[in-house]
């Protein structure tokens, strides 16, 4: 994490540490005797609270609380925390910069250059974006955010949401459709913007890559877990689908033998949507105020757990 988070907690009086690993039995000994875990890839179960008697609260660096044991936490009175919105510029620049580099051909159009290949040009096809069609999956703060740059470039923007009833949707200038199948069959690009829930864990499959255009990209800059991965590599190879940008994957680091890795129109990246030095530092930060404010005993701005804070705030009073 960005040094903003330790140097303010250490200014509220919190000395910090950091784990020695993310394996489990070291991180246990690690916890030993905390009351607040900061976590940016560690796993939060029900064993790691084990290992904490005095644990407060768990911060989650990011919006993705798929790693933390919410039930479990909520049960023993520890409140869960994240950080909405931090890092959704930096997130939808990069979701944009996917669809740049896959509507431009920009990775391939590199290496013709290298190579000297003169015939690039005339065997690629390119998008031009202004006046294309692009599907915002999910509307929180990143798929917002995303949503207006896309806006911005001259692109027709229609958004497909979970939550019908969100207030943000009606009150947008973009087109809002009601079926998913909707949205992707009419975009040219497609970006997902859904936390990883039973719910949403394999919402892109065979079936809807089908129905997808053959042209179009999927563009993911939010968990991996959305994708069956297998069946865009299969879509892709047989030329049913243009081309991925991905930025997550259904396991981290993605595997050596993925079948994604050797297909020449999808652009990987590590996780690093949210990396930019201004997103880190915004996010570290207010990572810093929720856990400062749990331990303080006042209830933070972004409570995941919001349902158990009477068990949360007993606690504290006990």
């Amino acid at each position: 994490m960005h040094e903003a988070c330790p140097d303010l907690l250490q200014r509220a009086g919190y000395p910090t540490r950091l784990a020695a690993s993310l394996e489990p039995e070291p991180l246990r000994l690690d916890v030993e005797g905390a009351v607040a875990i900061l976590t940016r890839d560690a796993r939060v179960d029900a064993a790691l609270m084990d290992a904490a008697p005095h644990l407060r609260v768990i911060g989650v660096h990011g919006v993705g609380t798929d790693g933390i044991a919410i039930d479990e936490a909520s049960r023993r009175g520890i409140a869960v925390v994240n950080t909405p919105g931090a890092n959704a510029h930096s997130v939808a620049e990069h979701a944009l910069a996917l669809t740049f580099n896959l509507a431009k051909a920009v990775h391939r159009g590199d290496r013709a250059a290298r190579s000297g290949d003169a015939t690039f040009k005339f065997r690629t096809s390119f998008l031009e974006l202004a006046g294309a069609t692009f599907g915002v999956v999910g509307f929180g703060a990143i798929g917002r955010a995303t949503a207006r740059l896309a806006q911005g470039l001259g692109m027709n923007v229609l958004v497909w949401t979970r939550h019908t009833s969100d207030p943000s949707v009606g009150a947008s200038d973009f087109s809002y459709v009601c079926e998913l199948d909707e949205l992707l069959a009419r975009s040219d690009v497609v970006s997902l913007h859904l936390p990883s829930t039973s719910q949403t864990r394999g919402l892109i499959d065979a079936e809807r890559l089908a129905r997808m255009k053959p042209t179009a990209f999927l563009i993911n800059t939010a968990r991996g877990a959305l994708i069956d991965e297998r069946a865009l590599a299969d879509a892709i190879r047989r030329a049913k689908l243009g081309g991925a940008g991905l930025d997550v994957f259904a396991q981290e680091p993605l595997p050596a033998g993925s079948p994604l890795i050797g297909l020449d129109n999808v652009i990987l990246t590590p996780h690093v949507a949210g990396s930019t030095g201004a997103a880190l530092r915004r996010t570290a930060t207010i990572l810093a105020q929720q856990v400062t404010t749990v331990l303080a005993g006042d209830r933070p701005k972004h409570l995941v757990n919001a349902h158990a804070w009477p068990t949360i705030r007993a606690r504290f009073l006990a």
